[in-house]
């Protein structure tokens, strides 16, 4: 049986890619390996959305890449957004890769790792003065990034835990904002088809899963490019349909998309969790504009205002983006001012990063990575305080938590409640009298909260008739 070590890197789309690819090479007989020693090959997922992203996919394949100058490594395959962008490159630059599979081209790993590893065992068979002497073939699967791949909705291993799984429902976006590569490696708006969907989603509830988290670059346009018709109200209510799904997230909705039926449908809806991640990147107009973006200060505001009235417990979580090309030190405190106007339950801050392509990165006014960073900074203190306020009121409640771990040392479980989406946002440390198992759903009373994280007991059954 033949080794291979996947390694994936970036945003939560990119890892339901490689779950796909590995519920391909399962099915081809191939074993997971952990350890690149015991891998007879190895796939790196790569993301380059910004600089820093890059930066970390070029080093995690230069590290592979020793495993192969060594010889124990058989294959070296880089997918994804990188092999997408610079496949050119990384042939030039890196021997040790044997092929680049692009942002669609995921569904052929199976036939490519074949190929090698079957060219490198017989290239054991001669001597090595014949082995030199044959070129090297590298692969270059980069189809046309308008494609849209098979949804694989039968074919995937969840690495999430097995209680928690993300379900991407489109690829690409049209949007074009003037500091984003996605649309370039990406390509345009692709909804998957809605059966696929829910054939994928029966089949990971089948599997375990409890807790789905949508995902897309904008998961509120769903639908429009096949239906001719914002979709996603219909999505989540047959979602909602699917016995042993009992919580819905909803990831990337940028704010001029949300409906009055996406909100009704969250209202009425028990699945779906009163969580909104809407990304805003700034607040005012004149950065807006240059951003490419289509909302304004005022619309901003006054969605948020009508979230918060329709749906009172909601959580909204939000990016910003400071330094941007131009911003001025009036432009960023107004930003300042409003985010502490909104007092957001969620926020993230990046530095903007100029990515070479973009419209951005040709502007003028660009910004020092100092002043980027002291910005960024200063609006996350502000937003750890606002933070602390919320969570301080917290306690005292009762709230449902998802249960994902155990912590030995301390002797308490680790989980969530619908106010937090994993890797993001924060957790729920909980004491428990009897054993929890990660998946279980339990009644927790808060009972302590810090800038981020709440603390809190489980509630037995006895003490709801006292």
């Amino acid at each position: 049986m033949k080794n291979v070590l996947f390694v994936s890197l970036g945003c939560d789309k990119n890892l339901v890619d490689s779950e796909k690819m590995l519920g391909l090479l399962n099915e081809a007989g191939y074993r997971v390996a952990q350890e690149e020693s015991e891998a007879d090959a190895i796939v790196v997922n790569t993301c380059c959305f910004i600089h820093d992203a890059k930066e970390e996919s070029i080093e995690t394949i230069l590290e592979m890449a020793e495993w192969k100058k060594k010889g124990d490594l058989r294959a070296l395959i880089v997918t994804g957004c990188m092999a997408q962008r610079y496949q050119d490159e990384i042939q030039q630059e890196i021997p040790e890769v044997d092929a680049v599979i692009g942002t669609t081209g995921y569904t052929e790993i199976v036939s490519i790792l074949d190929e090698i590893l079957d060219r490198t065992e017989s290239l054991q068979e001669v001597s090595p003065e014949e082995a030199v002497t044959q070129e090297k073939s590298f692969i270059n699967c980069c189809p046309s990034i308008d494609l849209l791949p098979d949804s694989l909705a039968d074919k995937r291993v969840v690495t999430t835990g097995g209680y928690t799984a993300y379900l991407k429902i489109a690829e690409g976006c049209n949007k074009r904002c003037t500091y984003c590569i996605i649309p370039y490696i990406r390509g345009q708006y692709r909804s998957f088809p809605m059966e696929d969907l829910l054939r994928e989603a029966k089949n990971l509830a089948s599997s375990g899963v409890k807790e789905l988290i949508l995902i897309a670059q904008e998961t509120t346009v769903y639908g429009m490019d096949c239906y001719g018709r914002k979709a996603l109200p219909e999505l989540l209510t047959k979602l909602c349909e699917i016995e042993g799904i009992e919580w819905i997230r909803i990831l990337y909705c940028y704010p001029e998309e949300i409906t009055d039926e996406l909100i009704a449908v969250m209202k009425k809806e028990k699945k779906v969790c009163h969580y909104l991640d809407i990304p805003i990147q700034h607040s005012e107009d004149t950065i807006l504009k240059r951003m490419g973006r289509r909302t304004n200060r005022a619309e901003l505001i006054s969605l948020v205002e009508k979230l918060r009235k329709e749906i009172p417990d909601i959580v909204l979580r939000t990016t910003l983006i400071t330094g941007f090309p131009g911003e001025t030190e009036e432009e960023f405190n107004n930003m300042v001012d409003f985010v502490d106007k909104m007092e957001f339950d969620r926020l993230g801050v990046f530095p903007y990063s100029a990515e070479e392509g973009t419209k951005a990165a040709e502007m003028d006014g660009q910004i020092p990575e100092d002043i980027k960073e002291s910005r960024r900074d200063e609006i996350m203190a502000l937003q750890q305080e606002i933070s602390a306020e919320k969570e301080e009121r917290r306690i005292g409640q009762e709230m449902s938590v998802l249960i994902e771990g155990y912590l030995y040392e301390d002797d308490i479980y680790i989980g969530r409640t619908y106010m937090d989406a994993p890797k993001v946002d924060g957790n729920v440390f909980v004491r428990a009298e009897e054993e929890l198992i990660s998946g279980d759903i339990v009644p927790v009373r808060i009972t302590g909260a810090n800038e981020y994280d709440l603390m809190g007991d489980v509630i037995y059954a006895d003490e709801f008739t006292e």
